[in-house]
């Protein structure tokens, strides 16, 4: 479902991530449900995911893939066949949660069992991708591919190659702080972090209190 929220009587205002699609109108904790404003049908070029954006005069909200169901609809409602290998995919990713290759993911359904070719993975992978039904992420060593598709932040761990999705909301002041000293409206925001599991951490970095400061 497509929901169209119209900016009211506020400079700005946040679209918060929580099940119910609520939204602030404007920062002083007044609410209304998305629920209650008119539905109109939009293509996928003409729609913005929530997660993470702040809007001005108009807002689009595309209810997010919460769930391996989710995907399935939204590649019918898209006009995408569902066929057995694309199902495969979209089972595996959602299964286990891990950005995988085109190959892991080849030779994860292989071993078990469902037989997919290099080149159906390839294409499906590029087709699901396409359509933000599920996440590339571009890396020197090649691309990866998660199962959340909205816009959302990630916590690498440089010991062992992990990628942790994280849904990171920062506070309206920094970003309007950032918008005042850049010129630039901020619409959509993703953040990464690095960092080493305590064990492993060496010894030249040096991890301070001041590390999660930001300079004036």
């Amino acid at each position: 479902m497509i929901y169209k929220a119209t900016q009211i009587g506020s400079p700005s205002y946040k679209i918060n991530k929580n099940p119910d699609f609520e939204c602030d109108f404007p920062r002083d904790g007044s609410a209304q449900p998305l629920s209650s404003f008119p539905a109109r049908k939009l293509t996928p070029q003409k729609s913005r995911t929530f997660f993470n954006n702040r809007y001005k005069d108009e807002a689009v909200i595309v209810k997010p893939i919460r769930s391996l169901e989710d995907a399935f609809n939204r590649c019918q409602s898209l006009g995408m066949r569902l066929s057995r290998q694309r199902r495969f995919i979209l089972e595996l990713l959602w299964e286990t949660g891990e950005h995988l290759s085109a190959r892991e993911i080849y030779d994860r359904l292989n071993r078990q069992g469902k037989e997919i070719g290099h080149t159906s993975v390839y294409q499906n992978l590029e087709a699901l991708s396409n359509q933000n039904i599920i996440e590339c992420i571009e890396r020197a060593d090649g691309r990866l591919y998660g199962h959340i598709s909205d816009s959302h932040s990630h916590l690498n761990c440089l010991d062992t190659g992990q990628i942790v999705d994280l849904h990171v909301q920062l506070p309206p002041d920094l970003l309007d702080r950032i918008e005042r000293e850049t010129g630039v409206r901020i619409t959509d925001y993703r953040v990464d972090f690095y960092g080493y599991r305590p064990e492993n951490v060496p010894p030249e970095v040096a991890v301070t209190d001041d590390r999660a400061s930001v300079s004036s």
